[in-house]
């Protein structure tokens, strides 16, 4: 969400002012690009995973504040609502067992904290969407007490001036109709409905183009792979709600705007790049500033004087336009590097799947990154934005484009063309092969399975309901059972439903 903001209004000179720095930072940037400064020492990968807090009766619990003084770790940070918290993992090297290591680092994290959060009544889920949220829930005052959740509310809110509309169509239940939400938020609150799973991938600025596209022709495949937030509001919606709730809870534009084609902040983008300078410029040129905080560095100086830049608002604004994969400039000791951030992932349904679905990205990304003949050459963008959005819809069910098979199913098409991939990426990557077969296995038997999170949520709701409960019981019970699996560590394409 960006940094820390000043309690003051920003006036109109505070705007002008912050698109001329804005400007000035991507100037600066475009030398860095040609003079080839960056550094990449090795590939590494980050992991971000945002949390949710529930209490003993699995409504969201909100007690950030308490739950972070409990845990006391640094990796912990609070997040848009007060039911919601994250934990960043320090990037490493992709090569060797660092998954496994990393796979055992989360458990003992996890559970740590967890057991910290009990003491202050609540409990820590890893779900895309928690289905017990009401519409209360989106009411501002539980927006995390930090400035800068509050201003970019009303920075928001300023620029729609009006309120949020959420509204969707849902993918049929078992044996069901579709099922509608139209509803209102006076909030950005539902945009912490959407917990997610950030990964990081440093690249060579001279690759970084080849894996952006390839991160994008994947995006659809990956969130039919790994859908895990079906419920919103006591609705069934997508299979992954997140992909349409996100775009419509920060959308700037009334529907004015939207009739007009004006982009939305929540972008999957319009075309395939040449370089990450693409991506910033884009950025730059479409979406006015939200947080128009300007710090007293020159980039251009900084250059002059051989140090690299912070790029403060650059920055900050590429914070404020959330893209499912974002380009990241980022200093470490005062070097720069740049990264990949993919964000198209739910949290959940375990620490397993999490780590799965990130070697299968990590290791198809590979592979499509150093084709001789790119896919994106053979594939409309349309297509793959498409995609995203039929995974996201129908998960399993979804029908998706490939270039040389034409519309396949998602587990066909990972199972016949994109597994085998990813196992020669994460090869060339360095990783063992026990992780490569740990991981990319749990990825084969969910494709052979067909089962999700959302599909095993979903069923798991339709039998509740055959037997009796109202949907708010049915919710309550299969989150209960989600959570005791959860704990249990199995991956989700061998849970039960019953």
């Amino acid at each position: 969400m960006g940094k820390d903001v000043s309690d003051r209004t920003f006036t109109r000179e505070d705007r002008q002012r912050y698109r001329e720095k804005v400007q000035r930072c991507l100037d600066a940037l475009a030398r860095m690009l040609t003079d080839d400064v960056f550094s990449f020492p090795q590939q590494q990968m980050g992991l971000e995973i945002e949390l949710n807090l529930v209490d003993e009766k699995l409504r969201p619990a909100m007690a950030n504040s308490e739950v972070l003084e409990k845990i006391d770790d640094p990796s912990f940070t609070t997040e848009l609502s007060q039911h919601n918290l994250e934990i960043n993992v320090p990037p490493r090297p992709l090569a060797g067992n660092e998954a496994v290591d990393l796979e055992q680092e989360l458990r003992r994290t996890f559970d740590n904290a967890d057991t910290k959060a009990k003491d202050a009544g609540a409990a820590i889920v890893l779900i895309g969407v928690l289905p017990t949220l009401r519409r209360e829930h989106f009411d501002p005052r539980w927006l995390t007490s930090n400035r800068r959740y509050t201003v970019l509310n009303d920075e928001i809110f300023a620029a729609r001036g009006e309120e949020m509309v959420l509204h969707m169509e849902g993918s049929p239940m078992p044996g069901g109709e579709p099922e509608r939400l139209r509803s209102y938020a006076e909030s950005i609150l539902p945009e912490a409905a959407c917990t997610s799973v950030q990964l990081h991938l440093q690249v060579q600025p001279d690759h970084f183009a080849a894996h952006w596209n390839a991160a994008q022709c994947l995006a659809g495949v990956q969130v039919a792979l790994a859908a895990n937030s079906p419920f919103l509001l006591g609705k069934a919606l997508w299979h992954e709600t997140r992909i349409p709730l996100f775009q419509q809870a920060t959308d700037t534009r009334p529907q004015e705007l939207q009739n007009q084609g004006v982009r939305p902040r929540v972008w999957f983008g319009e075309r395939w790049i040449t370089s990450i300078f693409d991506l910033f410029e884009e950025n730059v040129r479409y979406f006015q500033g939200l947080l128009p905080v300007i710090d007293d560095e020159d980039p251009i100086a900084e250059l002059a004087a051989g140090r690299a830049p912070r790029l403060s608002e650059l920055m900050l604004h590429n914070g404020t336009v959330w893209r499912w994969n974002r380009p990241v400039y980022d200093l470490v000791d005062g070097v720069p590097h740049l990264r990949v951030e993919n964000r198209v992932l739910p949290a959940g349904p375990t620490i397993v799947d999490v780590l799965a679905n990130a070697a299968f990205f990590y290791g198809a990304q590979r592979a499509l990154a150093t084709q001789e003949r790119p896919l994106w050459t053979q594939m409309s963008f349309q297509a793959a934005e498409e995609n995203l959005y039929s995974g996201a819809r129908h998960g399993m069910g979804a029908q998706l484009y490939w270039p040389g098979i034409g519309w396949v199913p998602p587990d066909e098409l990972v199972l016949r063309r994109l597994l085998p991939m990813a196992h020669e990426g994460l090869r060339e990557l360095g990783v063992s092969d026990a992780a490569r077969e740990r991981y990319l296995g749990i990825i084969e038997q969910r494709c052979v399975a067909r089962r999700t999170g959302s599909s095993w949520q979903r069923e798991t709701v339709a039998q509740l309901e055959q037997r009796g409960a109202d949907r708010e019981a049915a919710l309550v019970g299969m989150l209960r059972r989600y959570v005791d699996l959860m704990h249990a560590g199995n991956p989700v394409h061998t849970w039960p439903v019953w």
